[in-house]
C-alpha cells in the first residue's frame, strides 16, 4: 500500500486527544495521510515502494515424506537436492561445512544460533566446502569474534552453497530420528512448484553413489604444518623418532593430518585411487585410512587398496577408513537410521574402561558380527551400541569410527594417535 504523510509538526497522542475534546481543536495541527493501493502486485512489490525493512520466506525445503517447510535464504540461490541429517554440535560449524566428509548432504544444525562468530579461514577443514546446503533456526545478524573476517552468509554465496534459516530444526530433527534420514530439496525458485520438488526428493538417492572420488586430491603431495602452538593440547611425552606415513585422501581433514605431523609423521597425501602397490614402493612405516563421505559399498576400488596393504604395513582406519577396513577384512557395512552427527558422543573403550566423549560424522556403521576371528573391537558407541573401534595385532591394525582430531569436539581421543606411533614403532623394531 502506498501511504504518504503530511505534517509541519509532530503532534503525539496525547495532545491530538486533547485537541479533540478542546474549544480550540481547529487551531490545532494534525496528520494529512493519504492511502492508494495503485499498481500493487499481489507479492506486494509496487513502483516507488520502499523494500520492506526485513526479510520474508523466499525458500522452501521439501522432503521426500510429503511436508514443505518455508523459510528464509542465505548464502547462494537456485535448487539443490541432498540427504537431510542433524549435527549435535554446540560450536564448530565452520569446520563442519567444510568438512569433506558431508558431500550430498543437507547439514542441519541443532543448535538453534548460528553464525555469531563468522568465518576465519584458520578453522577450515579442507580447500572448499562440499556440502549440499546448510539448515538453521536463526542467522546472527552480526558477528563478534576477533578473528572473524566475513560473514556466513558471504562465505556460503562464494562457494555457491545454500542456507536457510527461521524454519523450525527441532520438528525437522524429531522427524529424522523417528522416520531416518531423508533425501529433499532446497529450493529459491518459484517456477517451480511443489510437485516437482517432491518428485525430484523421491527420484534421487544417496546410497551406492561413489562420493569419494569428488572430494579426494587429483595427486600425491606432501603435508607439514602441524598444530599450532597456541592450539597445541597434548604434547606431554611425545616422541622424537620421524615416521612416514602414506594418508589415503577419501575426503581427509586437515586437522587429521596436523595432529599426525605434531606426533612426528611425515606425510604423503595420494588420491583415493591411489594403487597399493606405489604405496609399497613408498616403504612407508604406516598408512592412514582417512574419513570421508557417502557408501563404502561404492568404493570397491578402495576397498581393494585397503585389502592388499593389510598386514604388510600397520595401518590405521578413521570414519571411512574403518568402513572401508572391516569390508576388506570379509565384514559387512550397513546405513543406519539417521547415523551419528556431532561433537557429543559417548564411546567406551573397552580395553581399558574408559568413556570418551567423541566427535562423530558418518551413516555407516560395520557389523561386528560379521568380522572374521582375531579381530577385536575395541571400542563401542554408548548411545546405541554400534562398533565405534577395531583392532588386530597379528594384522597390524587398528581403526576408530568418530574422528579422534576432534575438529569441531572434545579432546579425548587424541591419544589414539599415539597409539599408531606405538603400532609402527613395533614394527620398526621387528624389522
Amino acid at each position: 500500500m502506498d501511504c504518504a504523510a503530511r505534517t509541519h509538526s509532530v503532534v503525539s497522542t496525547a495532545t491530538m486527544t486533547s485537541a479533540l475534546f478542546s474549544k480550540n481543536f481547529a487551531h490545532s495541527r494534525v496528520f494529512t495521510v493519504k492511502c492508494s493501493s495503485k499498481n500493487l502486485s499481489l507479492d506486494g512489490a509496487s513502483s516507488g515502494l520502499v523494500e520492506r525493512p526485513w526479510k520474508v520466506a523466499d525458500a522452501r525445503l521439501v522432503l521426500e515424506d510429503g511436508s514443505i517447510w518455508k523459510a528464509k535464504s542465505f548464502g547462494a540461490r537456485g535448487t539443490q537436492v541432498g540427504e537431510v541429517v542433524f549435527n549435535t554440535s554446540l560450536t564448530g560449524y565452520q569446520e563442519i561445512i567444510t568438512d569433506p566428509s558431508y558431500a550430498g548432504q543437507f547439514v542441519l544444525m541443532t543448535n538453534p544460533h548460528i553464525g555469531n562468530t563468522g568465518i576465519n579461514f584458520d578453522d577450515e577443514e579442507s580447500m572448499q566446502c562440499f556440502l549440499a546446503g546448510l539448515v538453521i533456526r536463526s542467522l546472527s545478524i552480526s558477528t563478534s569474534n576477533w578473528r572473524c573476517t566475513e560473514t556466513l552468509g558471504d562465505y556460503l554465496a562464494e562457494r555457491n552453497i545454500m542456507g536457510i534459516y527461521d524454519v523450525d530444526t527441532r520438528a525437522i530433527t524429531r522427524r529424522l530420528r523417528e522416520d531416518g534420514s531423508l533425501i529433499g530439496v532446497l529450493s529459491t525458485e518459484n517456477s517451480k512448484s511443489d510437485e516437482e520438488l517432491l518428485e525430484m526428493s523421491r527420484t534421487w538417492d544417496i546410497v551406492g553413489v561413489d562420493l569419494i572420488s569428488g572430494v579426494s586430491c587429483k595427486s600425491p603431495y606432501q603435508w607439514i604444518d602441524r598444530t599450532g602452538s597456541d592450539w597445541e593440547f597434548n604434547d606431554n611425552g611425545r616422541n622424537k623418532e620421524t615416521f612416514n606415513v602414506v594418508a589415503y585422501d577419501f575426503g581427509i581433514k586437515h586437522n587429521i593430518l596436523r595432529r599426525l605431523a605434531s606426533y612426528g609423521c611425515k606425510i604423503t597425501v595420494v588420491p583415493s585411487t591411489w594403487p597399493a602397490s606405489e604405496t609399497l614402493k613408498m616403504k612407508p612405516d604406516g598408512v592412514l585410512f582417512s574419513n570421508g563421505p557417502g557408501d563404502p559399498s561404492a568404493v570397491p576400488y578402495a576397498v581393494e587398496a585397503v585389502k592388499e596393504l593389510i598386514g604388510k604395513v600397520p595401518v590405521f582406519g578413521i570414519c571411512m577408513g574403518h568402513q572401508l577396513l572391516g569390508q576388506a577384512l570379509g565384514g559387512k557395512t550397513f546405513k543406519m537410521k539417521f547415523g551419528h552427527h556431532g561433537g557429543n558422543h559417548p564411546v567406551r573403550n573397552l580395553r581399558n574402561g574408559c568413556v570418551e566423549i567423541s566427535a562423530q560424522n558418518h551413516n555407516y556403521a560395520v557389523d561386528p558380527e560379521s568380522l572374521p576371528d582375531g579381530v577385536e573391537v575395541t571400542h563401542v558407541n554408548l548411545n546405541d551400541g554400534s562398533c565405534a573401534g577395531l583392532a588386530s595385532s597379528k594384522m597390524k591394525l587398528m581403526s576408530l569410527q568418530y574422528h579422534p582430531e576432534a575438529s569441531p569436539g572434545p579432546h579425548d581421543s587424541d591419544p589414539v594417535f599415539g597409539e599408531f606411533i606405538q603400532l609402527m614403532k613395533q614394527e620398526k623394531v621387528k624389522a
